[in-house]
């Protein structure tokens, strides 16, 4: 039996039980083959299972793969984060570079106490979604989308993007793109809730690709190239945001639950 190093990690987590979880697991000999992803990541149940492959060309330190419960997905910030807290911890590095087959090479290092990922900043144009806002049970000020699966909805408040009580079913059966509902903040910048439930997840804990098209958004609006961001889910997540150019900064800690070894 494959004798597979693994954690399970918090991230954007300042303590156990907050944040989103992931799982990471690091093979030495290449991927396993898509099934068997697909399966693990069925298995362990996460918002995202992160798959490492040692790489050893001269732009990156590690091939990076994420999968769902359901499906492989192009872009996950949590699980990117979640990939660098472990191996920067394994390697005793302060900057690891993850080489992507969609979203290019991300990069986490230290800052301070915790950590920050750079993902690209995904611009988003004005669009109209009306079967979106049947299902999410209230009418935004505005709708943006992106030409990638993300599309944006801008509320008034904090509270009526809490108060949200979507049709996730509804939701699902428009495919696998992200529903990020946002709002100003009370005690932060920016409050946000991301649903994706055509990918497994109904509503995601703390989502760092949400946050990669939030970052320009808001920037744009705010007149300032950083924020502090709350993702309003049930366990919660602080984030800070920082669009440098072409790329978004999200910061935010881990916490490691579990060290061991994956075995099937």
């Amino acid at each position: 039996m494959p004798a597979i190093p693994f954690w399970h990690i918090d991230a954007f987590a300042p303590e156990p039980f907050a944040g989103n979880q992931a799982a990471v697991m690091l093979y030495a000999d290449g991927f396993p083959d898509d099934a068997t992803m697909a399966r693990i990541g069925n298995e362990n149940n996460f918002a995202e299972t992160a798959f490492l492959v040692p790489y050893a060309g001269p732009e990156a330190d590690y091939e990076l793969r994420w999968f769902t419960p359901q499906c492989e997905i192009r872009l996950c910030g949590h699980a990117t984060l979640a990939s660098g807290h472990a191996m920067l911890g394994r390697d005793g590095t302060d900057e690891v570079r993850f080489l992507t087959r969609r979203a290019g090479v991300l990069t986490v290092k230290r800052h301070g106490d915790a950590y920050e990922v750079a993902l690209p900043a995904i611009p988003t144009q004005p669009g109209e979604f009306p079967a979106a806002i049947a299902a999410l049970g209230a009418a935004p000020q505005a709708i943006s989308r992106s030409g990638d699966g993300y599309k944006v909805f801008l509320f008034d408040s904090e509270d009526t993007v809490r108060a949200l009580r979507p049709d996730f079913s509804a939701l699902g059966a428009m495919g696998d793109d992200q529903f990020i509902c946002t709002a100003p903040g009370t005690e932060t910048d920016v409050v946000s809730r991301v649903f994706v439930p055509g990918a497994g997840v109904d509503e995601d804990s703390v989502t760092g690709s949400a946050h990669g098209v939030l970052t320009p958004f808001w920037t744009q609006r705010l007149g300032r190239a950083e924020f502090t961001a709350f993702q309003a889910s049930q366990r919660g997540g602080l984030l800070t945001c920082r669009l440098d150019g072409e790329t978004a900064w999200l910061g935010g800690p881990c916490v490691t639950l579990l060290e061991g070894t994956f075995r099937y």
